[in-house]
């Protein structure tokens, strides 16, 4: 016998990525619980998933495919193409036949107004910080001002699966990357992504197996105190004694670059980006 579900329950509602804003504000008016797939919510084996995706899938597609079997969605969006990428729409295509009983949909966001990134640069430990601004993606509310420090650290990249490898990092780290991109609600804001200080000691991080490693690796390559890591499902004590090492020997630059603004895109300036 399948069990009804109440009209008075909640919906149960998966996100993966960043949806539009109007994706955001529609679900909250819905009174939904949301879920972000993204992030480990159960407690099952990452290698459930290797029956649905390659293991060359990075830890965090294989981790939404767990999340959407665990859960029992009503709904799931999940943001592709450029602000997140293509691995992610074949997942959609995955979740749509493996989960009978949830409706996939997939959303392209495309959204260019700048929404803010106060998080990015406030004073608060790494884990709580990044924490704070994966949980802004379930909301469309604006944000609270929030002083911003004077940076002694930068983290670029994606929000790490294993957020243990972030407690390595000073309350003064400033975010940049994609995870800029995802508290400002535009994840397919190129020049934001590229954007970064030369004057701190900054890890460009990006899961094993992501395209964004290419990114991630060619930056760290460009800037003058860059450090490139590559973690897959946790992080590792090689990775951490890494991070640790660089963090304590690569003492902030004191002295401000000529012509330069502090944060600056590391792009070249004829690449044609947002």
């Amino acid at each position: 016998m399948i069990k009804m579900r109440k009209s008075s329950e909640k919906k149960r509602i998966g996100i993966v990525g960043v949806p539009p804003l109007a994706i955001i504000k529609k679900i909250e008016a819905e009174g939904t619980t949301i879920f972000d797939l993204d992030e480990p919510l159960v407690k099952r084996d990452i290698e459930l998933a290797s029956s649905y995706l390659p293991r060359v899938f990075c830890a965090i597609l294989r981790t939404v495919v767990i999340n959407g079997l665990s859960l029992k969605l009503d709904r799931i969006y999940i943001d592709v193409g450029p602000g997140k990428c293509d691995c992610a729409l074949h997942t959609a295509t995955i979740l749509h036949d493996i989960l009978p009983e949830t409706t996939v949909i997939t959303t392209r966001n495309q959204d260019r107004k700048d929404f803010g990134t106060p998080l990015c640069t406030s004073k608060m430990p790494l884990v709580d910080k990044i924490s704070a601004i994966t949980r802004s993606v379930q909301s469309a509310k604006p944000y609270q001002d929030l002083p911003a420090c004077t940076p002694t650290a930068g983290f670029w990249g994606v929000p790490p699966r294993d957020f243990s490898l972030l407690s390595l990092f000073p309350e003064t780290t400033h975010v940049y990357g994609w995870t800029r991109c995802m508290e400002n609600k535009t994840p397919d804001h190129q020049r934001l992504e590229a954007q970064i200080n030369s004057d701190i000691p900054t890890v460009f991080f990006a899961q094993s197996f992501c395209a964004k490693t290419a990114l991630a690796r060619h930056l760290a390559s460009r800037h003058p105190h860059g450090l490139y890591v590559d973690c897959d499902v946790t992080a590792g004590n090689s990775a951490k004694a890494k991070i640790e090492a660089f963090l304590e020997l690569s003492a902030p630059q004191k002295q401000e670059l000529k012509g330069r603004k502090p944060d600056f895109c590391l792009l070249s300036p004829g690449l044609p980006t947002p």
